[in-house]
């Protein structure tokens, strides 16, 4: 599968597009690769699927926030059309964008139809362990939502006779005047309920658990939200079901503390570690790694390791590992240990002497990310 193109991309539009301007753009888009001015021609399909998937999340602002931040991630791979829907559902969404340019077609004639009518979202939060973070992760959720009961049967608006408009017209001083309306009685979608099971509600729904399997990209962000398309509610009268929004949950690690994509972590050696040397083993997020503590390190001292941070969300390469270097001063000691820490006190090499040249955290940590 060839890698999504940005959506403002395919839309020919500047990140900062009004939604006039974005619609304006899709409307040119979607007027030249239109299947009644393209028949038989895959390629103008595709584009015209494609541009109808960059409008659905650009046109919706919630969505369109997502995608600023987080890109296609933020979308859980299958936000918009290009995940399955058909020629159909595009055209019920979004048919009055083509005004009178089409009509009669197997796909055209949308404006004035009936109105497909979408399901409301559901909202769920996950929660991730930093591992799960690091390496992405396929979950199963289980969601109560609302699906087409079984049995559910449909018949044609008796108010509309399936329109989903009521036309009425009036006599005016410069003649007879046509107007439309949504049907009040339908709501725009053209039909009622014929048969349902007592337990369905007045739109024949019913709640269902469902079991929905998702892949959470590596690299995402406490807060972050996906959305997979499709997978919420279901729409009134076989309608387009709401979209599943998944808020994520970052688990505090006991021993990693998360920055962006890098990662800190605070270790502690003991007094002649850290005068003689040594080699100390410390935790990664995928496990453990060893590192050298060289001899007359002092406290305060910022190791770097390269890599072993988190993934960079839709992009190369991951952050770093910072590791603190804390002396540990001992609270207690014994007699014994006292007397022998009284012969080093007046030792010159026990001196204080710092190095003015040395750079202080702050520094140090500003030279690491430049």
């Amino acid at each position: 599968m060839s890698e999504k193109r940005d959506y403002y991309e395919v839309l020919g539009v500047a990140r900062g597009a009004s939604d006039a301007e974005i619609k304006k753009a899709y409307r040119k888009l979607a007027l030249k690769y239109h299947p009644d001015k393209n028949q038989g021609d895959p390629a103008a399909e595709e584009k015209f699927k494609e541009a109808a998937e960059a409008y659905e999340v650009l046109s919706d602002s919630e969505k369109r926030s997502r995608y600023d931040q987080f890109g296609h991630a933020g979308m859980g791979g299958a936000g918009g059309y290009g995940g399955g829907m058909n020629m159909d559902d595009i055209f019920s969404q979004f048919g009055d964008i083509f005004g009178g340019a089409f009509g009669g077609g197997s796909f055209g004639g949308s404006r004035g139809g009936p109105r497909v009518v979408k399901g409301t979202n559901l909202r769920v939060k996950m929660k991730l362990t930093l591992q799960e973070i690091a390496e992405g992760v396929h979950k199963k959720i289980k969601v109560n939502k609302l699906v087409n009961a079984s049995g559910v049967t449909f018949k044609s608006c008796s108010a509309c006779n399936g329109t989903g408009r009521i036309t009425r017209v009036s006599q005016t001083f410069l003649g007879a005047m046509q107007t439309q309306t949504t049907c009040n009685v339908c709501k725009g979608a053209g039909k009622m309920i014929d048969k349902k099971p007592a337990d369905a509600d007045a739109n024949g729904l019913v709640r269902q658990e469902e079991v929905i399997e998702l892949d959470i990209p590596a690299g995402v962000m406490d807060g972050m939200q996906l959305s997979v398309t499709g997978k919420g509610n279901a729409g009134p009268f076989d309608g387009i079901p709401g979209d599943l929004i998944v808020v994520v949950e970052e688990i505090p690690d006991e021993n990693l503390r998360r920055d962006g994509d890098h990662l800190h972590y605070d270790a502690y050696v003991n007094f002649v570690d850290a005068v003689l040397g040594s080699s100390i083993e410390i935790p990664t997020v995928s496990g453990k790694a060893k590192i050298k503590i060289e001899p007359g390190t002092q406290s305060g001292k910022l190791l770097r390791l390269k890599g072993k941070g988190l993934p960079v969300l839709q992009g190369y390469g991951s952050g770093d590992l910072f590791v603190h270097i804390n002396v540990w001063t001992p609270k207690k000691v014994s007699s014994e240990e006292k007397e022998l820490l009284e012969k080093l006190r007046k030792s010159p090499n026990f001196e204080p002497k710092p190095d003015h040249n040395d750079k202080g955290f702050f520094q140090r940590m500003k030279d690491m990310f430049h």
